[in-house]
């Protein structure tokens, strides 16, 4: 799987666990729901490429800007996947949803990214039918631990 997908699916279940996780929010929830997933995954993608660089200097390899701009560019997607779930936040509100509809609208967007992302290039590379659905199957039930975890501890 090539990494910026690995990057992506990461970042979804990332951002799937802010939403599940936010609580209480207080006043203005959802701009702030909206800048916790998307600080959250801007310090996410900042770890990954901070790893990425550290790893090559470990290993002796010169960290150059170009190194450090293409291991940036790499590690975007992680990013990239907390914009949906923001952008459903935002959209809740004319819709007529709730804060307990917003979140759950948020997390069922992250985690359509997160088996999305998982799955195109599973297919993409050729697998078989069995494989794209045993790695759907993981996806939701890696999903489903995060849902139960909203359920079981909701706020």
């Amino acid at each position: 799987m090539r990494t910026d997908y690995v990057g992506a699916v990461y970042g979804s279940i990332l951002a799937a666990s802010v939403v599940a996780t936010a609580g209480t929010l207080g006043p203005f929830p959802r701009i702030k729901l909206m800048l916790l997933l998307l600080i959250t995954g801007v310090v996410f993608w900042a770890a990954h490429v901070y790893a990425r660089l550290a790893g090559e200097r470990l290993l002796c390899h010169p960290v150059t800007w170009g190194e450090v701009r293409r291991v940036a560019a790499r590690e975007w997607p992680i990013v990239k996947v907390a914009v949906p779930p923001a952008a459903a936040v935002a959209i809740s509100s004319p819709f007529g949803l709730g804060m307990a509809g917003t979140t759950w609208c948020a997390l069922i967007v992250a985690l359509i990214e997160q088996v999305g992302w998982a799955t195109v290039p599973v297919v993409r590379g050729g697998a078989t039918v069995r494989v794209v659905l045993v790695n759907g199957a993981v996806n939701l039930l890696l999903g489903a631990v995060i849902v139960l975890a909203k359920v079981v501890l909701e706020h």
